[in-house]
């Protein structure tokens, strides 16, 4: 009998040393595309502070830039050795990735845990009921202004409130000799934000609930061709730098931060990110830099208060280890939310982590979407990624000339009947 249970303990003791050498040889593996370096090193320093508190397991940081990420996603997914944890838009972009079965679910996982979180943000990452990723910021676009450029030209960027203010804003920054907008214009996805949020303007939330239902002509009808038509009005301005359509954002972002257009139509993140990317690393000071959000629409059904935005999180590739889900449940907690959003890095998505919020800029994004009872969530993810693509390229061939507004809007409708 003690020989057996010398044995015993034996066995128990080799059993504990191996499971200690497995767990040694977790690797999550966390697949991002954020190019600003001072977030990036809140994101290290909150993995290494998980493996310090789970030896054994390694988070592995891997960046790719925002362009490349959705090229080659599709590809990596299909890998053997495919990232655990990857960035997401949410949308029709998750859905067919769901369709495609390379993610996860983990509702068990993250039951109780999920409580904690913004509902609508969770229910972004969540489908027929099931949760397959974690959210973790809200966005808006709206325009970032140049408050020295503005007032050169004697504008007045809280009295842009319409679409004729801001084209009329657009003829005076002109005739002042300054460049009114930056824009990327080759990653044609900054051009979409225009035709979308004229869009939501126009006919709100029910003319793209309709449109996904194929009435009222569909992404064919009269809200999708009017944002077009206005937009073109926009365009035959010349309101963007020269040579647009060749600016990567990265590009455009640092020029609006390098002081040399009034204005960008950009996600509210890029308040920070045109900091890390202006040629002095140190861009516009929160002093220089103004806000007002998308003019509203003469005769538009939206409402002032619709945005247009985001809510981005991270999602569980098939196959992660457990850990995965437990170091993102670490990492979207209210602590590390509370701190992301006390740099003004984000508007949180867990409970209570909008008390870290203590700039003025930030405080104000959160109010906006806290007021708005219709967000919409870009249209390039939001209607799936082959519609998506069309959706970008008829915008960009909008600006660059090449293409009607009617001509664009049947090639969107076109693209939802074939995927739909």
């Amino acid at each position: 009998m003690r020989l057996l249970g010398k044995l015993g303990l034996a066995a128990a003791a080799a059993s504990l040393l191996w499971a200690n050498s497995a767990a040694a040889d977790t690797t999550v593996k966390w697949l991002h595309i954020e190019a600003n370096p001072a977030q990036v090193k809140i994101w290290e320093e909150v993995a290494r502070a998980y493996e310090a508190s789970h030896p054994g397991i390694k988070v592995e940081m891997q960046f790719l830039e925002n362009e490349a990420y959705k090229a080659k996603l599709p590809t990596i997914l299909q890998s053997k050795d495919r990232p655990n944890i990857i960035y997401s838009w949410a949308g029709g972009v998750l859905k067919t990735q769901i369709e495609a079965g390379v993610l996860d679910d983990i509702t068990d996982q993250v039951k109780g845990y999920s409580d904690s979180l913004t509902p609508a943000a969770l229910a972004a990452f969540t489908a027929n009921g099931r949760v397959y990723g974690l959210p973790t910021a809200l966005s808006q676009v709206g325009f970032l202004c140049n408050k020295e450029l503005m007032a050169k030209a004697k504008v007045d960027p809280a009295g842009i409130k319409s679409w004729d203010d801001l084209l009329a804003a657009v003829k005076t920054l002109k005739a002042a000799g300054v460049t009114p907008i930056v824009v990327g214009g080759a990653d044609k996805w900054p051009l979409h934000f225009y035709w979308t949020h004229l869009a939501v303007r126009i006919g709100g939330k029910a003319a793209f609930d309709a449109a996904l239902k194929g009435e009222n002509g569909g992404f064919a009808g009269e809200t999708f061709r009017k944002s077009g038509e206005l937009f073109k009005q926009l365009v035959d301005l010349q309101p963007f730098q020269n040579g647009f359509l060749g600016f990567k954002n990265p590009q455009a972002v640092g020029y609006f931060g390098d002081g040399k257009a009034a204005m960008t139509l950009a996600i509210s993140t890029v308040y920070h990110l045109q900091r890390a990317l202006a040629a002095d690393k140190v861009g516009l000071s929160e002093d220089k830099i103004c806000w007002f959000d998308f003019p509203v629409v003469a005769g538009g059904k939206g409402a002032p208060t619709d945005t247009l935005g985001g809510i981005t999180g991270w999602l569980i590739t098939k196959g992660s280890p457990k850990e995965a889900v437990d170091f993102l449940k670490y990492f979207v907690s209210k602590d590390v939310q509370t701190r992301l959003a006390a740099g003004n890095f984000i508007i949180p998505v867990v409970q209570g982590a909008d008390a870290g919020l203590n700039n003025a800029f930030m405080k104000l994004i959160a109010a906006n979407l806290a007021k708005s009872n219709y967000h919409q969530n870009f249209y390039d993810q939001s209607l799936g990624p082959s519609v998506g693509r069309v959706v970008n390229d008829v915008t960009a061939e909008i600006a660059g000339g090449s293409m009607s507004p009617q001509d664009a809007a049947k090639a969107i409708e076109a693209a939802w009947k074939q995927g739909n």
